[in-house]
């Protein structure tokens, strides 16, 4: 069998056809890759990926490959030596088996200079190195797996001819059969529930998966049982059998087949070989997955010819979406177009509007010129009679293209997830809001709490009762499991202190956003205020309980450069305008830590907010956002006055004092604010030190508040002057998530996926470079390689 190998790759290239065959694949990598406009081309992609290579290879292999096979079992036989080759002390498998390893060599040898390709798109990383080394080994593991198919289709129809061009055509076909043809027929959704099965006898499906990044054991048993019934048909009709005696084996191969590829769907295991796991779903996920007992339909709005940071974005939810398709089938997805009816796309962005799936306009460079492309990243999931929308781009106030992208793919399990959640998983945690000392009234914090009521019960709750009967208001208060207390302004008694102690003491979960400072912007625009308020302390006779949990909240004005402008209005009637001003009691806060409730976030808007201190105890302190670097504090009382604000140049030597820290998670065993004091009132059961818990401190009411336009409620965080939405409610929501969070949907926001992209100005600057390397070099090599071939094949036969 080895010398029939040797046989192959020696006739091969003894003729100028096989250099010829093997020039024209790397040309045609070459100028699709580094040359040619449109999607294929890695230096226009901008992220530091093979993937174009491996999208346009199977088209080129379809054609090489059959030009490769096409003449090693039809040649024997037009000539005549087949017979002879028979008759030697060879079975017809180690015959068929030789022919085929020697094909497939050639296909290796034919595949080494797109090495060449893993070096450039190295280089170009930004920073060097940047490219995920695991993902691109599956897919070259996926495209030798695919030449292997090809070549033993080609080999079987070489086997069936004696004619060269009879072989050739019957290969393409057979290889554009499996590889496109099964796919195609599933796309026309002839079947319904079929059409998986019939994208399943096709190649394309098992290819993309391995190259993506997924070594699944049923795709490696679909092509090798594959490459090994194209082999075995190709022995049988080597041998001298009749014509039914060969339909017979056949049939009895198929069958086999079909029973392996079923049991390996049914045992099966997966390897992520992509650097950050991006394909390993988080248990949580996992546990929402397997909870849908009834189909889940998903359809994903991202469907056409997109910029290329929109076609990552495509590409990786669909990635996302046939993870949960492998782990529970029930989970179907679609791709469509909203827009693809051009005559009814006013009537459809009018009606995507009305739903809440806001379209976006999206600047695309072409042949020198910007064109406006409208993209709808939406996905829509239903379930049994309900829906819920799922967002697919985050829109980071700022952003770069490259941050954006990569802010949106980070957060694709955690948007799936979270809406999975909001349609099979049971509302079971409760909330109370608190009332009865100043807070925020409902018109105020009316979007949040609907936002709230989406996941939890969500009730009002006072404390008036206490002073007439505390135990009865502690026990109503422990049914909840997390207490809001949004922006007080009435000083709290110490009965209504230790009932909060006491629900925190029992392991309750509890958010603060309170103020030390009594400050209002509305203040300044009073007809009788002239622009001018007084910023004074505020004791609500809480510090001695934070002071016991571990932080202070210090009555001073955080004065930050970096902030949200103040709009104001000028003119009358419809010649009214609003221009925004630089207003630095408004800072805008961007954490950079790693933590869950903050990470991936939009920058938080806050309002004459405080600075905390953490103290010294057991207890652990996350600092979730702070100031800028360039901020500084203010002590109270001072007067603010808008004239000495707008129009005035900041003096910018005096913010020097770094960040100051304005919101904090404590988590851990809290000591109780009454520990060895006098009780406000006796409980048979008072606890002086808590269960484990959390707790969330904001040194700011103003966070949770959201505007109202006529009459209305609007969205928390949204300027509808700038139309800008800060990342208020997100933070909020991922804050209460968190601290009642039992299904790890946290864990899953917190999870990173890293997006290599290519060194834009490097590109810029070397493209002409990297373009003649990948297309010379690999010719360069290849006649090197005939030199050494021919010098060999010289001396061999010289001597």
């Amino acid at each position: 069998m080895l010398a029939i190998i040797r046989k192959e790759i020696n006739t091969f290239f003894a003729s100028a056809v096989g250099y010829l065959v093997i020039s024209i694949f790397l040309i045609l990598n070459g100028l699709f890759l580094w040359v040619f406009k449109g999607q294929f081309n890695i230096l226009d992609s901008g992220f530091a990926s093979l993937t174009p290579f491996f999208l346009v290879a199977p088209w080129i292999l379809l054609f090489l490959i059959p030009a490769v096979t096409m003449r090693s079992i039809a040649e024997e036989r037009k000539q005549g030596t087949l017979e002879l080759l028979l008759t030697k002390p060879i079975k017809n498998w180690q015959l068929a088996l030789g022919k085929y390893l020697g094909s497939l060599a050639l296909i290796g040898i034919a595949l080494l200079p797109s090495l060449l390709y893993v070096i450039t798109v190295y280089q170009l990383g930004n920073p060097v190195g940047n490219l995920d080394s695991g993902s691109t080994i599956g897919s070259y593991i996926a495209l030798l797996l695919l030449g292997a198919t090809y070549t033993s289709i080609g080999t079987f129809a070489s086997s069936l001819t004696n004619n060269q061009i009879v072989s050739f055509l019957i290969g393409l076909f057979l290889c554009f059969l499996f590889y496109f043809g099964f796919s195609g027929l599933a796309n026309y959704q002839l079947l319904g529930a079929g059409d998986y099965t019939v994208e399943q006898i096709g190649i394309q499906l098992h290819y993309e998966r391995i190259s993506q990044g997924i070594l699944d054991t049923r795709d490696i048993i679909y092509f090798l049982s594959i490459i090994s019934i194209f082999i075995f048909l190709t022995s049988i009709i080597l041998s001298k059998n009749t014509k039914k005696t060969i339909g017979k084996l056949a049939s009895f191969a198929t069958v086999a087949v079909v029973i392996i590829n079923l049991l390996g769907s049914s045992f099966y295991n997966r390897f992520d070989l992509t650097a950050d796991q991006r394909f390993t779903l988080s248990e949580a996920t996992k546990n929402l997955l397997k909870e849908a007992e009834v189909p889940i339909a998903i359809d994903i709005l991202l469907d056409g010819d997109f910029p290329s940071e929109f076609r990552r974005l495509q590409n990786e939810t669909k990635q996302i979406v046939e993870e949960f398709n492998s782990i529970n089938p029930k989970i179907q997805y679609v791709f469509t177009n909203p827009l693809e009816e051009e005559e009814f796309r006013k009537e459809t962005l009018e009606e995507l509007q009305r739903l809440g799936l806001t379209p976006m306009e999206v600047s695309v460079q072409e042949s020198g010129k910007t064109e406006i492309e409208t993209v709808v990243p939406w996905a829509i999931m239903n379930y049994q009679k309900r829906s819920v929308k799922v967002a697919l781009v985050k829109n980071t106030i700022g952003a770069t293209t490259e941050e954006r992208v990569n802010n949106s793919i980070q957060q694709l399990e955690y948007v799936f997830a979270d809406a999975l959640k909001k349609l099979i998983h049971p509302k079971k945690h409760k909330i109370a809001v608190l009332k009865g000392n100043g807070q925020l009234p409902d018109a105020k914090i009316a979007d949040f709490i609907k936002t709230l009521q989406e996941y939890y019960f969500v009730g009002a709750f006072t404390l008036d009762s206490v002073a007439s009967n505390p135990k009865k208001t502690l026990e109503d208060l422990q049914k909840f499991d997390l207490l809001i207390n949004a922006k007080p302004t009435e000083a709290f008694s110490e009965n209504e202190k230790y009932v909060m102690d006491q629900f925190i003491m029992d392991g309750g979960k509890s958010l603060w956003m309170v103020e030390s400072v009594a400050m209002e912007i509305d203040s300044l625009f009073k007809p009788q205020s002239q622009g001018s308020a007084i910023a004074f302390m505020q004791d609500l006779r809480l510090g001695d309980a934070l002071f016991s949990y571990g932080v202070r909240i210090n009555p001073v004005l955080v004065n930050d450069l970096y902030s949200a402008p103040l709009m104001l209005a000028s003119g009358e009637g419809n010649n009214t305008q609003f221009t925004p001003h630089p207003w630095y009691y408004a800072s805008l806060t961007k954490s950079n830590s790693n933590h869950p409730i903050v990470k991936n976030i939009e920058s938080v808007k806050f309002e004459f907010s405080n600075q905390i201190d953490t103290l010294k105890n057991d207890v652990k302190k996350t600092v979730l956002l702070t100031s800028s670097e360039r901020s500084k504090l203010e002590g109270i009382p001072t007067e603010i006055k808008l004239d000495n604000i707008i129009g005035q140049k900041p003096d910018m030597e005096s913010y020097t004092e770094g960040t100051h820290n304005l919101a904090v998670l404590l988590e851990g065993n809290f000591k109780s604010a009454y520990k060895d004091r006098v009780k406000p009132f006796s409980l048979s059961d008072n606890k002086d030190q808590s269960e484990d818990t959390k707790m969330v401190v904001i040194a700011d009411g103003d966070v949770i508040k959201n505007g109202i336009r006529k009459g209305r409620p609007i969205t928390l965080g949204y300027d509808p002057y700038l139309n800008l939405q800060y990342g208020n409610k997100e933070f909020l929501l991922n804050t209460v998530n968190y601290l009642l969070d039992d299904s790890g949907l946290t864990e899953v926001r917190g999870k990173e996926i890293n997006i290599a992209f290519l060194n834009i100005e490097k590109v810029v600057g070397t493209r002409t470079l990297w373009q003649v390397i990948n297309i010379v070099v690999p010719l360069v090599l290849l006649g090197l390689f005939s030199l050494l071939f021919s010098w060999l094949r010289r001396r061999k036969y010289t001597r």
